[in-house]
């Protein structure tokens, strides 16, 4: 290979040969198109991204085979995050259904539709541990959770990639973004991250390992910086730790141009010192800049990037074409007889769909309002995602087909006739007219559905807010409709968890919805009229104001912690308790639950043993209903400061009206290590406490003592 060949098979550029952006001007796309087709002839591009279809992909792949001196084929990448043309809930709210094989179920369908469609590799699973809910990027990942989205990270690489990677419908997944995005300071989109390497190694990097474990073959460079340094130009990061300590075989992509980012980060001086920087960091590949095709051959020519380092990335990506059967079948996902059958691929995905979507639901509060009776109750569906089509999805949906997406309105109306339906108010503005008509038939109905949030571009990227509270407008109709004296119920839209207050939080019942994609409207139906007994737990914590982020349920204990009496000279704001309104774990059913003392096998855990603990779980209430059980632990002394709890494993068990079970976990020394003062990752001897309860903030401890290895 010509150092131009290798520096094009380390090149990803957007498709212009089939965009999925359908306002494109014709001539420009046409333009557009010419010139990839060119930069294809001339080997300097190896993949290519974000575009769809299987007749252009397969021209596109002859071109590159066929009219390439190497003949090496392309790789078509794609952000397909929470489905393709059948959308799934947002990676958030998925993870409130603390069900990770339905993550894995929805990612295996969303591989078969995506790759059905011309497309070999994704841009996800994103598993930022996010800890402030102010940054946008929130509503991508799995929540504030560890142990959470460790679980959810490896059900999507699974899901996506199936069970052999050079079948026609396994989905090359990419887990994002490498490293510590979700701890931007001030939960601003780009901002630095400032953490300590303990923090870094427990918190951030985890779910990576983990993805890596599973078999993942790419990750995706950050556009953060850690510590002042650069994640896409971090040799420590890339290298170091990716390659050195955890033997990474894959490539590394960077996002969008954040190669050429480093020059507005002020650590490198132009785009050719960004191409070196980031190349000998350990990026591997360079999206959309075009920095590497550039400059790498004259780098090389220099001295400044070794050959061999260049033929070492080259390796790694010609490595993960073969591994994924580009070499044996360079039309791999380009069938035209599959793509013809999506219809009815789509079609099979929608049960699925309403499936998770009711499991993604979590019930805040029910003053013995829910679940709506199918008939004899007059009912008032208003707010501005009553009936609206275009906020159902949620962000970071490239390809979603939006004419299959059922609203509110639809859902509700299939299961009840008595139901009037009105905007009352916009997303952002409102009018008393609106206001006023909405009062007004909120006093001939039985119960008000108020539908309101945040619409779906107040989450995603570059969509940080200040303020985490429901939206003027959408307050003020609530504020009016409570006066109205009506029973509400709140369906709450949203891609973060909000602070809510007024008479959002009076309201007689709160049914979290965040954005649950196509089947939204059966999926809340199905919960609103008991059809589905609501059975999901937050995966974030719900602050009592905007300004205590970032909260976390998870953080580590003060010298003056928090107690239930005075405030004075403890950890602790003047205006509201350093307490979530609704914490981690939180989510109410139809029926009630009762958890006995845990218990466990031995008080004295062994330095190589292994300690069991269960709890029995009564189900208390008249229905059948789905409980997740939870297990935290915290260490009580040691080298450095430890969570207040931390999760160390969950099971959703369905039990009968009047059922009690027994729930077992098991515990080894592994889930009780981190890394303590002296940077080396391990367990300390003494005691610890242990929940198994409903959520980050119930139960009562036991307590059990880590024996030291002499002792074991």
């Amino acid at each position: 290979m010509t150092l131009e060949e290798k520096a094009g098979q380390l090149t990803i550029l957007a498709d212009t040969i089939r965009p999925c952006n359908p306002d494109i001007n014709p001539e420009v796309n046409h333009r557009q198109a010419d010139e990839m087709v060119d930069q294809i002839r001339r080997s300097r591009v190896g993949s290519i991204f974000n575009g769809v279809g299987v007749k252009e992909g397969r021209e596109a792949q002859r071109i590159a085979i066929e009219e390439t001196r190497l003949g090496i084929p392309l790789i078509f990448g794609s952000d397909v995050i929470h489905g393709m043309w059948t959308v799934f809930p947002i990676p958030l709210g998925e993870a409130a259904s603390f069900e990770p094989s339905i993550a894995e179920q929805t990612a295996r369908a969303t591989a078969l539709e995506t790759t059905a469609s011309g497309i070999h590799w994704t841009f996800a699973p994103m598993v930022d541990v996010a800890r402030d809910q102010r940054w946008g990027r929130v509503a991508e990942g799995s929540g504030e959770d560890v142990f959470l989205g460790k679980a959810f990270a490896v059900a999507r690489v699974k899901g996506f990639q199936g069970s052999d990677l050079r079948s026609e419908d396994a989905l090359l997944s990419t887990p994002k973004h490498f490293a510590a995005y979700g701890g931007v300071s001030g939960g601003m989109e780009y901002n630095f991250v400032e953490i300590s390497e303990s923090t870094l190694r427990d918190v951030h990097l985890p779910a990576f390992k983990a993805c890596l474990d599973a078999g993942a073959l790419t990750l995706m460079s950050a556009f953060n910086d850690i510590a002042g340094v650069p994640a896409s130009g971090n040799k420590w990061l890339m290298t170091d730790i990716l390659r050195g300590e955890w033997h990474f075989k894959g490539f590394v992509v960077s996002d969008y141009t954040a190669d050429e980012e480093l020059v507005n980060h002020g650590f490198a001086a132009d785009g050719r010192d960004a191409a070196r920087l980031a190349f000998t960091a350990g990026v591997d590949m360079s999206m959309q800049s075009g920095l590497y095709v550039d400059h790498l051959p004259d780098l090389v020519a220099s001295g400044q990037v070794s050959l061999e380092a260049v033929d070492e990335g080259v390796r790694r990506i010609l490595s993960v074409k073969k591994a994924i059967g580009l070499f044996e079948n360079p039309y791999k996902c380009l069938d035209l007889k599959r793509e013809e059958s999506l219809e009815k691929i789509k079609s099979g995905h929608d049960e699925l769909a309403r499936e998770s979507a009711r499991r993604s639901i979590v019930l805040l509060k029910n003053e013995k309002l829910l679940p709506l009776k199918k008939s004899g109750q007059k009912i008032l569906l208003v707010g501005p995602f009553a009936s609206d089509v275009d906020n159902l999805h949620g962000c970071w949906t490239v390809y979603g087909d939006k004419k299959r997406a059922v609203p509110v309105d639809v859902g509700i109306c299939m299961k009840s006739k008595d139901v009037e339906v009105l905007q009352g108010c916009n997303f952002e503005a409102s009018t008393d007219r609106g206001i006023d008509e909405a009062v007004e038939a909120a006093k001939r109905a039985d119960v008000v559905v108020l539908a309101i949030g945040e619409p779906e571009d107040f989450s995603g990227e570059s969509q940080s807010r200040t303020q985490i509270v429901v939206p003027e407008a959408q307050q003020k109709l609530a504020e009016a409709l409570a006066a109205a004296g009506t029973p509400i119920v709140v369906l709450l839209r949203t891609g973060r968890a909000l602070a809510i207050s007024g008479a959002v939080l009076r309201a007689e019942a709160i049914l979290v919805t965040w954005f649950l994609g196509t089947q939204t409207g059966p999926a809340i139906a199905d919960v609103l009229f008991g059809d589905y007994n609501p059975s999901g737990k937050l995966p974030v914590s719900f602050p009592a104001d905007s300004g205590q982020q970032p909260l976390f349920y998870n953080a580590p204990r003060t010298g003056r912690p928090q107690g239930n009496g005075d405030r004075t000279f403890k950890a602790t704001w003047r205006e509201v308790h350093s307490k979530a309104l609704f914490p981690f774990g939180f989510g109410l059913s139809y029926t009630s639950f009762s958890f006995a003392t845990p218990l466990l096998s031995t008080s004295t855990m062994g330095w190589d043993e292994t300690l069991k603990a269960s709890v029995q779980v009564s189900n208390t209430g008249e229905r059948d209903g789905e409980e997740v059980v939870q297990l935290y632990i915290h260490d009580c002394v040691a080298s450095r400061v430890r969570p207040v709890r931390e999760l160390k494993g969950f099971r959703k068990v369905l039990l009968r009206a009047g059922e009690t079970q027994k729930i077992s976990f098991e515990l080894r020394r592994l889930d009780l290590s981190f890394h303590g003062a002296d940077g080396n990752f391990q367990a300390e001897p003494g005691e610890f406490h242990l929940w198994i309860s409903s959520s980050s903030a119930a139960g009562e401890p036991v307590k059990f003592q880590l024996m030291p290895a002499s002792v074991a």
